[in-house]
């Protein structure tokens, strides 16, 4: 009995799940980790940001190019702008008092300021795929069409297009701002860019296809996965340079770094199932979990004191998510013998669940 896991505790906060095809924003609680109200949308929903310091989140919508905030107390849509036609993504600025959110009709990127939600600066560029901010006021879009790299100043709007010899899917900075990592799918390739001079620093081959990125907690680390192998290939950005490639599960997608120990979980939708692994041990197999079908992106909630920790998997066929305490993943048989983990518990939400932001409650 002293060798087995305490009794678990809630987490203080809500989840709010946004169902693609059902067009709904389900609300779980995870004091008591139960559905607690579905909201009806106008239309699909794709992403969900917390605000930083009030109970709202951020829902886009992007067939409308519209975005609706969401008041965590009251559970209901209690405001709602329109960044453009049509939209491809959104993030909250680095200093939390406004969304970027980038619309591909008009193309470019529309400032929405949280305190307002009043349209605010746009900036004009290509047909987008993908972007990314980064702490000094410096977006970075990926513009697949005319195979661009575009890095926009937030505060003047101004922007520098760099030419990219492969066809620019997805972006992400360096945790320090200074590069900028380019992936394309199609080339199997990660391109890194010096932000100040605008210019190309090195172009890695890649035996897989980048589509999900993680970070570990230092930014010295940059997980990838995609289509071409069943494994995660692991980047140096500080020495921009390939290192490991970790065996991840069959067929490895989106990904989360979890902070205490530091964990790499993977999952795995031909299996059903979710990989932890140890990154800072050789990328050493932690734990299995089986989970709903198709699982898809990963949320954490945040780390506090007294509370449990938990990771939350989207399950987009079976429509549902999969709850992994996670203090239970260590393995604590004597002689190291390998054990799958069960879940937590799992929460029907809607059909495609695709996006999660979590509102912690003090």
């Amino acid at each position: 009995m002293g060798c087995g896991h305490r009794k678990a505790t809630g987490f203080r906060g809500l989840c709010f799940v946004a169902n693609q095809d059902s067009r709904t924003l389900t609300v779980i609680d995870l004091t008591r980790f139960r559905v607690w109200r579905q909201i009806r949308l106008d239309a699909a929903p794709t992403a969900v940001v917390a605000h930083p310091r009030q109970p709202k989140v951020y829902v886009l919508e992007p067939e409308t190019g519209t975005v609706l905030e969401v008041d965590a107390v009251q559970l209901a849509v209690t405001g709602r702008r329109r960044a453009g036609n049509a939209a491809v993504a959104m993030q909250l600025a680095p200093s939390g008092e406004s969304l970027w959110v980038l619309t591909s009709d008009p193309p470019g990127l529309q400032q929405i300021p949280l305190d307002s939600l009043e349209p605010a600066r746009h900036i004009r560029c290509p047909v987008p795929a993908a972007f990314d901010l980064n702490d000094t006021g410096t977006a970075a879009i990926a513009c697949a069409q005319d195979r661009s790299l575009v890095l926009a100043s937030l505060p003047t709007g101004t922007v520098r297009a760099i030419p990219c010899s492969d066809e620019p899917d997805a972006v992400r900075f360096r945790k320090d701002g200074r590069q900028v990592l380019v992936a394309s799918r199609t080339a199997r390739a990660l391109s890194i860019f010096d932000v100040a001079a605008a210019k190309l620093v090195v172009r890695l081959p890649l035996p897989i296809e980048p589509q999900y990125f993680s970070v570990n907690s230092d930014g010295g680390q940059v997980f990838v996965s995609g289509a071409g192998a069943d494994a995660v290939v692991v980047v140096y950005p500080y020495e921009t340079e390939i290192g490991e490639t970790f065996l991840a599960g069959h067929a490895p997608a989106a990904m989360a770094v979890t902070e205490s120990p530091e964990y790499l979980m993977v999952s795995n939708p031909d299996t059903n199932s979710v990989t932890v692994l140890d990154f800072g041990n050789n990328g050493n197999l932690v734990a299995t979990v089986e989970v709903g079908e198709g699982p898809g992106t990963i949320v954490l909630t945040p780390l506090r004191p007294k509370q449990d920790q938990y990771a939350l998997v989207l399950n987009e066929k079976s429509g549902d998510v999969a709850v992994i305490r996670l203090n239970t993943l260590a393995n604590t048989d004597p002689i190291g013998r390998y054990q799958p983990r069960p879940v937590f518990t799992i929460l029907p939400v809607g059909e495609r669940p695709v996006a999660a932001a979590v509102v912690t409650f003090t």
